[in-house]
């Protein structure tokens, strides 16, 4: 498989949420977008610490992060996708309060 082919968009509720995060602008999101900061910095492994922040606020996609680690796309994906669900499990208790 050429590994510029591999489609890095992701869909679903937790990257929906994580970018309406990351992009909004009023007050609430400015609470949010702390919170998940601190999710990144102290709730994360190393490994998904450094890619979430390579792929979301670095730009980098999955195929340009896989080459940097040596690893597929795939588990690129794996990682994010554990990462978000983990993110986004923790953001909705702070948005229920």
């Amino acid at each position: 498989m050429n590994r510029q082919s591999y489609d890095d968009r992701f869909f679903g509720t937790a990257d929906l949420e994580i970018e309406k995060v990351l992009t909004g602008s009023n007050e609430n999101s400015s609470r949010l977008k702390k919170i998940l900061l601190d999710v990144i910095s102290g709730e994360l492994t190393k490994r998904q610490r450094e890619i979430v922040i390579l792929y979301y606020f670095k730009g980098k996609n999955t195929v340009e992060i896989a080459e940097q680690y040596g690893i597929t796309p795939q588990a690129v994906s794996g990682v994010l996708g554990r990462a978000k669900r983990r993110m986004c499990r923790i953001l909705k208790y702070y948005v229920r309060r």
